[in-house]
């Protein structure tokens, strides 16, 4: 899975990207024509909570976006984690996850 992690291209896809918002993620997304693969970054503030708090939501949000299929061709996707990421079950964070794809235009998902 390829991570956004330079500061530069973070800011670039806060900046310019698009905001969707379901109640256990949150997503920033951008179409990057000039890249070949698409990119993904998982983001806990620190005021949800202590670092296994906020662990425990990054790796929920990295598994359901395996399982959604992120990131795909030329997107640059932010997922933030919320308050009620961390009580969720998995499927849940899968459907809202999937449903913020298919409402953004990521891809078409059935």
């Amino acid at each position: 899975m390829k991570t956004i992690k330079s500061k530069r291209d973070f800011e670039r896809v806060f900046n310019e990207g698009r905001r969707a918002n379901a109640s256990r993620v949150r997503i920033i997304y951008m179409k990057d024509d000039g890249a070949d693969t698409g990119r993904v970054a998982f983001v806990a503030a620190k005021r949800l909570g202590n670092a296994v708090y906020r662990n425990r939501c990054k790796r929920l949000l990295r598994e359901a976006s395996r399982a959604c299929g992120l990131p795909t061709d030329s997107w640059s996707v932010i997922l933030f984690a919320t308050r009620k990421t961390h009580d969720a079950q998995y499927d849940d964070i899968i459907c809202d996850l999937r449903e913020l794809m298919r409402r953004t235009g990521i891809v078409s998902v059935a």
